[in-house]
Order: structure tokens, then C-alpha cells, then sequence
């Protein structure tokens, strides 16, 4: 019987148990500010590749502004149970419309009607923005962190102009670049990803390590920058680890960037005992659950699904919190422009923040936590 993760992993302040019953899932969760009744609820989802573990520096100091704030195990990480880890399973359970049903069945078995605000980075952003869109009486705030939404597809793409050139196979482009190139979420779709990561040379540790810090502001090439659209030519130009050389995996990718013990050594953000969360949990559940995510985004046969909502936007508040040095702000041409002038209609704020890369919460969890107070201090009442 798998167990809540132990206490002495975790920051004081912060429990961790299971809810069951929730979307065909007993959901693992840690929780801050429980322990008086009647506060107002707040939502934390995860990205990738993380864990509810990734928000022990924010949960509590958003406990600590009277929030009980609550990060669960997303389905296919961790210790939530009732996923299929099976390359060939259910895909389907991993559409991002069920993830967001898995974040209202939570809500519902916690007791609550509504929370203050649904909160997600990386994957989770368009998590929580999806949440925030489809469910605006239940989520009733959003604040999206390191991948900007840029709202659900049209209903119907519009024929081409004759004078313009025919759609474009950028995948097939990249790798005719001098340099040949893949994309990283078409790899991740992949067979061999998982594998390639569970199973890497240099092992599952020694990768989260390198993984994490070429994305963070550790990593002194990250000087991120707009590109001006989805053309390999502008895709190349982001770090391997979004677009990788065609013939390496993602294990090679980052061991070319393994940082030095020293660099080790003065990770104040991830020391070695932090890593070692992550890299237990992993080499035992693998990555094939959190890959299923990606493989729900570049399949058109699941994408189609987010027409159902073609024109609806977010109309609740809602803010942006990335790092300065985090190229996911740009990794899709627009979005970030989009997200603010058009799918939010009730946007309070777009903040880059110095010193942090692409893990904003965990690099400079004081900053964002102040973000958010004031965000969520600034909300009407229910």
C-alpha cells in the first residue's frame, strides 16, 4: 500500500494524504493552512516533469496570507493512483479536459463549492486556464505561470489566400535545417521518450539535475526572446531542450549541460536532498504518465475536442507569472500577446521576474508568493 509522502520531506507546516473517489483516482495531496476551518480555498497544479512536491516553498507562505492551499499529484505523477502507465492504454484519460474534471472532482471532494483561484505552471497553466475557462462559477481566479495561454482553437480554419504559400510541415522543415532538429513535445510523444529518460545513461538522477538547471536561470544561455512565428527558422532558435538536435533524446540533450559540482553545491533552489524527491518518485512511477499529456496535445484526433469552446474566453481575473530567463514565455509565437489582449478579459497583470527561469516557484518562491497575495488580495468577494 503506497503511503502519503513523509512529513520529513516536507517543509513544516505541510501534511500530505490521500483523497479518493476523484475522477477514478485516489489523489495524493499536500495541503497548507488546514488546520483552521472556513479559509478560502486555492489550487496549485503542477507541471513537468514535478510533482504537488514543486510548490513546498509557496503553499506556506500562501498559508500564511489565510489561504488553506492545496497541491495535488496530477493524474500519471507521483503517488495518485488509478492512471494507466501503459504506452498503449487509455490516452484519452489524459486529455486536458479530463485532467480538468480531476481538478473539479478534487474540489467537489474537499468540500468546497468554489476556490479563490486555480494557480498552474508549466503543463498545469493551461490546466488552470482551461479550469478558469470552462468552469468560471467553480474557479473563480486564475493566475497562469511560465506557459502563456493562447486561448482554444478556432472552429474552422480559414482557406488559404491564393497569394500565400501552402501550409507548412514545420517538423518536416526542422529536420532539413543544416543543423536537423525535432520538436521536444513530438518526442515526447514518442515510444522511446520514457525509456530514454527512466533509463538514462548518465541515470534518472544526474538527468533531473541537468534538466532542471539548463531550464532555470542557473543555466547563463537562457536570454529568452519573441519569435515571430512557428517557422523552423524562429523555432531553432530556442535551446535544445525545446527544439533538440534530430538524432539526440532528451538524456543527451541535457548532459551536455550537467552542471559542476560547484553549480551543485550552491543550488539553494534544489539542493541535492530536493532532487532526490523528485528522482525516488520518478524511478518509480517512470514518465510515461505525464508524456500521455503531450501526446494528448500533438494528436489532431484529441486536440479537436478544444474547438468545442472555440471563442469562449477567460472571464474571470486573471494574471501571468513567469522568470525573466524562461524561454517558455515564448516557445509558441503570440500566445503571450494573445493571452492579454484577447482570451483574458478581466487580465490583471503580465510579471517576468529577475532571477528564474522556467521553475518561477521554486526559484523565487518570496517574489511570486507576493505576486499572488497581492493579486488575490485585489479579487471581489464571492
Amino acid at each position: 500500500m503506497l503511503e502519503p509522502m513523509d512529513a520529513s520531506v516536507l517543509p513544516p507546516g505541510i501534511r500530505a494524504r490521500f483523497v479518493t473517489g476523484v475522477n477514478g483516482l485516489d489523489m495524493h495531496v499536500l495541503e497548507a493552512g488546514f488546520e483552521t476551518p472556513g479559509r478560502p480555498c486555492v489550487l496549485l497544479l503542477h507541471g513537468f516533469p514535478e510533482l504537488a512536491y514543486s510548490w513546498r516553498a509557496l503553499m506556506p507562505l500562501l498559508a500564511a496570507a489565510g489561504f488553506h492551499v492545496v497541491a495535488p499529484d496530477q493524474r500519471g505523477y507521483g503517488r495518485t493512483i488509478g492512471w494507466d502507465a501503459d504506452y498503449d492504454g487509455e490516452v484519452r484519460t489524459f486529455h486536458l479536459l479530463n485532467i480538468v474534471r480531476d481538478a473539479l472532482g478534487l474540489v467537489t471532494a474537499l468540500g468546497y463549492r468554489e476556490v479563490a483561484a486555480v494557480i498552474g505552471h508549466d503543463f498545469g497553466s493551461p490546466v488552470a486556464a482551461w479550469c478558469a475557462l470552462i468552469r468560471p462559477d467553480v474557479f473563480r481566479a486564475v493566475a497562469m505561470m511560465s506557459a502563456p495561454f493562447g486561448g482554444p482553437p478556432p472552429l474552422r480554419t480559414p482557406p488559404p489566400d491564393a497569394t500565400e504559400p501552402p501550409a507548412r510541415d514545420v517538423h518536416a522543415e526542422l529536420a532539413a535545417l543544416p543543423r536537423p532538429r525535432k520538436h521536444y513535445q513530438w518526442y515526447y510523444s514518442t515510444r522511446a521518450a520514457n525509456a530514454d529518460m527512466q533509463h538514462a545513461p548518465q541515470g534518472l538522477h544526474d538527468f533531473l539535475r541537468a534538466y532542471f538547471h539548463y531550464k532555470s536561470a542557473d543555466w547563463k544561455g537562457n536570454q529568452p526572446f519573441p519569435l515571430t512565428g512557428w517557422s523552423a527558422e524562429e523555432l531553432a532558435k530556442m535551446p535544445t531542450y525545446y527544439v533538440m538536435d534530430l538524432d539526440q533524446d532528451m538524456a543527451q540533450t541535457v548532459a551536455a549541460e550537467m552542471p559542476s559540482a560547484a553549480e551543485i553545491a550552491a543550488c539553494a533552489w534544489l539542493p541535492e536532498e530536493a532532487l532526490r524527491v523528485y528522482s525516488s518518485e520518478f524511478e518509480r512511477t517512470g514518465f510515461q504518465g505525464g508524456l500521455q499529456w503531450y501526446r494528448c496535445t500533438t494528436d489532431s484526433r484529441y486536440t479537436a475536442e478544444f474547438k468545442l469552446f472555440s471563442g469562449r474566453t477567460i472571464d474571470v481575473p486573471a494574471c501571468f507569472i513567469a522568470g525573466r530567463s524562461d524561454w517558455g514565455i515564448y516557445q509558441k509565437p503570440h500566445d503571450l500577446e494573445r493571452m492579454q489582449q484577447r482570451v483574458c478579459t478581466r487580465f490583471r497583470g503580465c510579471h517576468l521576474l529577475e532571477g528564474a527561469g522556467h521553475w518561477v516557484q521554486q526559484e523565487q518562491p518570496e517574489k511570486v508568493a507576493a505576486l499572488l497575495r497581492e493579486f488575490l488580495r485585489d479579487l471581489p468577494a464571492p
